[in-house]
């Protein structure tokens, strides 16, 4: 990590790796899994790291854990109880890759204060990639500051990060028939998917839906690297609906104009979404 790192978060950054690779790593491509009562993988592993997670964050800060392996009803008390600040936690975003067996899934940890995120770290432990960023504090990818590369100048030339099946159907429909982009990839662990536009490996990304745990990191990480997000709903990403939210962004604010604007030429001004 690099010299300035603040000591809470060189802390958090310790603890994520070393959870990965005690109670993560071991259980890969070898995995317990079971489905939850939404129909999404659940695995020994996510059960392990939580737990893991739930002792080495109250040593950092003592303040209510809020993580995905939770139920509704917990996940609320935790966020109500968290008025100095809570820790939301994904312990394995990417299950389904990881049961299968792919290697893009990552531990994503968010210290929160008043719906917006303070710090945020991702770590990919098969690619031993610690993203981490602190707000007004700029973002790194370990120790080298975000973003490794700049994307291309033209949106017509980019490389895109596109979940087509939560997206608007007319907005789904006009990427795949008249894409304004280069090209595109699509991850499968939303936490990874925000780190690597904020490194400049995509340059712009659409999502239309995401847990709080899926953006409370990722998305300050994209911010302090430089970058800029919204949702499709409004140009204030941090104020939005809390519990589930979609994600438009880019690697610049440059790039973030000609990609915001077509997506509006697509599903309409917000004030008409709104209305």
């Amino acid at each position: 990590m690099h010299a300035e790192c603040p000591a809470d978060l060189a802390r958090l950054i310790d603890a994520v790796r070393r959870v990965a690779h005690t109670e993560i790593m071991p259980r890969y491509l070898q995995v317990t899994h079971d489905h939850k009562g939404d129909g999404s993988w659940l695995t020994a592993a996510d059960v392990a790291a939580q737990l893991a997670l739930s002792r080495e964050l109250a040593e950092i800060a003592d303040a209510p854990l809020l993580g995905e392996e939770m139920s509704a009803a917990e996940q609320q008390d935790a966020w109500d109880r968290g008025t100095h600040g809570v820790w939301c936690v994904d312990p394995i975003d990417g299950t389904t890759n990881f049961v299968f067996g792919l290697p893009f899934f990552a531990v994503s940890v968010a210290f929160m204060r008043e719906g917006r995120s303070e710090y945020g770290v991702v770590y990919d432990p098969v690619a031993d990639e610690m993203f981490y960023a602190a707000r007004d504090a700029g973002a790194w990818l370990n120790g080298k500051r975000l973003p490794i590369r700049l994307p291309p100048p033209d949106l017509a030339d980019a490389t895109a990060n596109i979940d087509l099946k939560r997206l608007p159907r007319a907005l789904g429909l006009a990427l795949a028939s008249r894409p304004p982009y280069g090209s595109q990839r699509n991850l499968g662990a939303s936490s990874l998917e925000w780190c690597y536009t904020a490194a400049g490996r995509f340059s712009v990304y659409v999502h239309g839906g995401q847990k709080l745990w899926d953006y409370a990191a990722g998305a300050l990480i994209l911010e302090e690297a430089g970058g800029r997000c919204a949702t499709l709903e409004q140009d204030d990403f941090w104020t939005c609906r809390l519990w589930e939210r979609s994600a438009i962004a880019a690697t610049t604010p440059e790039l973030f104009e000609p990609w915001a604007s077509w997506i509006e030429s697509v599903v309409g001004p917000v004030s008409d979404r709104l209305a």
